[in-house]
């Protein structure tokens, strides 16, 4: 049995669904568990001839591994209804287990993150987040554990209304949303197993326990660059939570970042005076949006992954680590990047690793957005080559 927990080094974007699916095709009997942020994530899966953008589900799916929604969580059954019939579109009947205590988002929700947004301009994506988090802070809540229960579900609603409409915001279409919402909650319950996390995981076992982590450690509500952060903690410290709350293996940690930086979204991003040079991506998930402008691109910069890895040793201690290199393919030439900024180039990602005083077990490599086609590359290969 093992534990491997998946971060992205940045802001984003990096390629966690790829190294969670890689991990997910290794062992029939895995568990892909979300333990932050929520459904805005969209990590873009490749497998066999699907694509597939995840967000409400984990990304070992078309792998047919279940997913595990913790606590951590927020759980949006609108989008997730949408998701669910994506793939079932696909031929895929996803196993799905809700940690009764997830909070819900509602369409109440995702209607004031949107006017804030056009007001503050913190880079959010738009889809209710933040504001669920914040709203369950105080008495209006809406748990999944609720969700069993129709009359439950309208009431909660509109002690929920009432939250937003106490504070300004204008809701607009309410009645209509509220049918919308407790449509999907019904058609939606056949495929949902409510659970309680301490009874699921004492009562099922697996081999492999996959941590698939949500944005990126530079993103973290506690170390990022406020305001322009997220409001729930990107690290590894929820993800060592559970596994110490629920007595499961002692984890690797697979630290994942593209060959370049990337941000959708305000807030800082160095060397954005240094694009780097690549190839033409008309394949990339995040494009231009309403809330977030366009993605923005710059040479990756050695100095701020290296600050997103002391930020979560503070957390992972002596766990096991390894980096992962993505997007290689999208380089046109050798791998550029700054370091006490000063600009560099190699010609294989491994040569990053004697650069960081993150002492590294391995640099997994991809050249391709098919998680099949990652490859391992040991620290002895950089020492070999030198």
């Amino acid at each position: 049995m093992q534990s491997k927990i998946i971060l992205g080094l940045g802001f984003g974007d990096e390629g966690k669904g790829l190294v969670t699916a890689y991990h997910a095709a290794q062992k029939t009997a895995s568990l892909v568990i979300r333990f932050s942020g929520g459904h805005q994530a969209g990590h873009t899966v490749c497998w066999g001839q699907q694509r597939h953008v995840f967000s409400s589900f984990g990304s070992g799916t078309l792998a047919g591994r279940p997913t595990f929604w913790s606590r951590y969580c927020t759980f949006d059954p609108v989008a997730f209804w949408r998701e669910l019939r994506a793939l079932q579109k696909l031929g895929v009947e996803p196993v799905f287990y809700l940690d009764a205590l997830a909070p819900v988002t509602t369409p109440f929700d995702v209607q004031a993150n949107r006017q804030s947004e056009k007001t503050n301009r913190h880079g959010s994506c738009g889809m209710g987040v933040g504001a669920t988090y914040a709203r369950m802070e105080g008495p209006h809540k809406l748990h999944a554990g609720d969700l069993r229960e129709d009359q439950v579900v309208r009431w909660r609603l509109t002690s929920v209304k009432q939250y937003y409409e106490d504070r300004g915001v204008s809701l607009a279409d309410a009645e209509e949303l509220t049918q919308l919402f407790c449509h999907a909650v019904a058609e939606i319950l056949p495929y949902v197993k409510i659970v309680s996390a301490r009874q699921f995981f004492r009562t099922h076992s697996f081999t492999d326990y996959i941590f698939e982590g949500s944005q990126g450690i530079l993103l973290d509500m506690d170390h990022g660059y406020f305001p322009h952060v997220t409001r729930t903690r990107t690290t590894s410290r929820q993800a060592l939570d559970m596994i110490e709350t629920y007595e499961l293996p002692e984890p690797e940690v697979y630290y994942v970042t593209r060959a370049y930086q990337t941000r959708h979204g305000n807030g800082p991003l160095t060397n954005e005076h240094l694009p780097p040079n690549l190839h033409p991506t008309p394949k990339e998930t995040n494009q231009t949006n309403e809330w977030q402008g366009p993605q923005r691109r710059s040479l990756l910069d050695l100095d701020q992954l290296q600050h997103a890895l002391n930020i979560d040793a503070n957390y992972c201690g002596n766990c096991t680590k390894h980096l992962v290199v993505t997007c290689l393919d999208q380089l046109s030439g050798k791998l550029n990047f700054t370091h006490h900024r000063q600009v560099f180039s190699v010609d294989s990602a491994v040569h990053l690793l004697p650069r960081l005083t993150t002492q590294f077990t391995s640099c997994l490599e991809s050249y391709s957005p098919r998680s099949a086609a990652l490859r391992t590359r040991s620290r002895e290969e950089h020492c070999a080559t030198i």
